[in-house]
């Protein structure tokens, strides 16, 4: 069995969208129309032939549409092998007639999560007799077509108008692996909406069902966005995709304006920046500069322009091929002041005509705009595969604020100094740990990312400092008088050294360590102020 004549079809779909062009195309090849509800409408509403569901069945739709599929004279339509002699025979028996071609798109229930539908409307919304043909079509795919996805109506036609009125065993095979791809991603929307969102809204209240962030079994549903022209290096393959149901927007889902595709890298360096300057929005102008997912230049400023300048200043070497974020519209000056140097993607939340203009004469530039910053301290989970499973983890949403912050030493810090080290401690928690960042009014003086241990990365972040300080012809280093981040605690006084180093006059850290005593008494020998936030901001 190869090639199959459509003779019978049953269209059954929420989305209409193309439905009656590919219903008006099988009656003039003679098919047999059958269909429900408001499919059935639209289809007589176009003038064309069409027989409901109950004319079928011999039972009308009922209990408000919930039964009208569930019948044998349609799952033996749909699943009798027909080069089968008990199969035929029972099909004869009980009137019986061969479906050939089913074409049905689910009730839209991630939708209706998504737009923040009642419980009622959204448990209305889990369609039942739908996956059920779909999975009865697809398990007899030897002798049934099956397509759920309107995106694969034209490749129907296609096939029909090639082998004059047939559907290839090939097309069919494929068509019921994307329906059970499709039945699957249905099914796992719905498990995780009872487990992670109607555990902790339903007025039977969480403790009664149990919730858990982590339950016993997990279902991920993803759509394939577009596949890559390589992985994280050129022998690796890749592709993007988004989840089904309801999450933050963020790269994926940005209006690129002009540029190459993006890669592997664009995409995770992109996210790395874009989930960094969300953590000044609102605020006042911000720039964040991204080399291979670490920063290496923050700033806020009156203008975005300024911001800009300050955050290349701190390391303009590192900044060559990186990605920009900004935390508002890009105007035309500051578009001008980046394209000065080669930059790989920008990402903003909108740009007004004269930074297009800027960017439009670097055509490789990957110009990316979002409507607006996702959230900073959104919940969610983060995921990461490792040999023989996989890590699931809350996001770090830890935010601190200046009321969280606790002096333990005996100088007090200024309130300079204070909103230097909030500022540091929002960079830190973006850098791959062991993590130092200095900043000094409101900028980044240098950051070490990405040691074994803290004390190189401090003095790599010292290093970057001075020779930013070289390039710039400044009499000092920023580092002066900054306030130096830490990620972790420091576990030895040797951080207190790191920080006199560079000239740093205030340290901001988590605190906890074994001798959290010494390195206070080496941060007040030195006349340092020291400030414990209790929260830890390790990123590997």
């Amino acid at each position: 069995m190869t090639d199959v004549a459509i003779k019978r079809a049953l269209l059954s779909v929420s989305d209409k969208e193309g439905v009656v062009d590919l219903a008006r195309n099988l009656a003039g090849r003679g098919v047999e129309l059958v269909s429900t509800g408001g499919t059935a409408k639209a289809i007589r509403d176009a003038g064309l032939p069409v027989k409901d569901i109950s004319e079928l069945t011999g039972f009308p739709e009922m209990m408000d549409g919930r039964v009208k599929t569930l019948h044998p004279v349609v799952h033996g339509g749909l699943l009798a092998v027909r080069d089968n002699a008990e199969h035929v025979a029972a099909m004869e028996a009980h009137g019986i007639g061969a479906i050939d071609l089913l074409v049905v798109n689910l009730y839209p229930f991630e939708q209706t999560v998504a737009r923040g539908g009642t419980r009622e409307e959204i448990v209305e919304n889990i369609d039942i007799g739908g996956p059920a043909m779909v999975r009865s079509s697809a398990k007899n795919h030897l002798f049934v077509t099956i397509v759920t996805d309107p995106a694969d109506y034209s490749e129907l036609l296609a096939e029909l108008e090639t082998l004059g009125g047939k559907t290839s065993l090939a097309f069919r095979t494929r068509m019921a692996g994307k329906a059970y791809a499709r039945t699957a991603a249905y099914d796992s929307a719905i498990s995780t909406w009872f487990a992670q969102g109607d555990a902790y809204t339903n007025p039977l209240g969480p403790e009664a069902l149990k919730a858990t962030p982590f339950p016993e079994s997990m279902t991920l549903a993803f759509a394939k966005q577009d596949e890559l022209r390589y992985g994280e290096n050129p022998h690796q393959s890749a592709a993007v995709y988004v989840p089904r149901g309801p999450s933050a927007a963020g790269i994926p889902q940005a209006r690129q304006v002009q540029g190459k595709e993006l890669s592997y890298n664009n995409f995770n360096d992109a996210d790395a920046a874009l989930e960094l300057v969300s953590e000044f929005a609102g605020g006042d102008p911000a720039i964040a500069i991204i080399k291979h997912a670490n920063p290496c230049g923050v700033a806020q400023a009156p203008s975005l322009l300024e911001a800009w300048q300050q955050a290349l200043a701190c390391d303009s070497v590192s900044a060559f091929g990186g990605i920009v974020a900004c935390n508002r519209a890009l105007d035309g000056a500051t578009a001008e002041a980046i394209c000065e140097i080669f930059t790989e993607v920008v990402i903003a939340p909108g740009a007004d005509d004269a930074a297009l203009a800027a960017f439009s004469a670097k055509k490789n530039l990957r110009l990316l705009l979002l409507d607006s910053l996702p959230e900073a301290n959104r919940p969610g989970m983060q995921m990461k595969t490792i040999a023989g499973g996989m890590l699931l983890q809350s996001r770090d949403n830890g935010d601190i604020a200046l009321g969280d912050l606790k002096v333990v030493t005996k100088r007090q810090p200024s309130e300079q100094e204070l909103a230097d080290c909030l500022f540091a401690w929002k960079v830190a928690k973006h850098v791959k740990s062991n993590a130092i960042v200095f900043a000094r009014d409101g900028a980044t003086a240098g950051i070490g990312a990405g040691q074994m241990n803290r004390r190189d990365s401090g003095r790599i972040a010292n290093v970057r400092a001075q020779e930013a300080a070289e390039i710039a012809g400044w009499s000092a280093s920023r580092t002066k008088g900054s306030a130096m981040a830490s990620d972790a605690f420091l576990p030895f006084a040797d951080g207190i050294e790191v920080a006199l180093e560079a000239g740093a006059s205030v340290v901001i850290q988590p605190g906890g360590a074994m001798r959290d005593e010494e390195v206070i008494a080496a941060a007040d020998e030195a006349g340092l102020a020291m400030v414990f936030t209790g929260m830890r901001h390790f990123r590997h």
